[in-house]
């Protein structure tokens, strides 16, 4: 049992020490800079369509102190206007 013990305590050691390695390169990505979907930069709102088949898609996009308005959106990144102004966009469930 000693000998047991004395073996699998450092494969242990060294399955967690990976693990935890393994979890800082996962969050430390350069994707979560440019996310699909509705985003916003310290003065710019924008929205990514994320598609690999070529598709359009129709947002809804919210603003502030105006009327909510929908945009046909290309696949990439689509500049919506000022983070003050917009306040969100999401997806409607159809294409366009």
């Amino acid at each position: 049992m000693r000998i047991r013990h004395l073996v699998t305590s450092p494969l242990a050691a060294a399955a967690l020490a990976l693990t935890s390695l393994g979890a800082v390169a996962v969050t430390a990505t350069p994707a979560a800079a440019d996310p699909c979907g509705f985003y916003e930069t310290s003065a710019d709102a924008f929205y990514r369509h994320c598609t690999s088949d070529g598709s359009h898609v129709v947002i809804k996009v919210e603003v502030a102190h105006a009327a909510d308005y929908e945009r046909c959106v290309a696949p990439g990144r689509t500049w919506l206007g000022s983070a003050a102004k917009i306040q969100g966009a999401h997806y409607v469930g159809r294409t366009c």
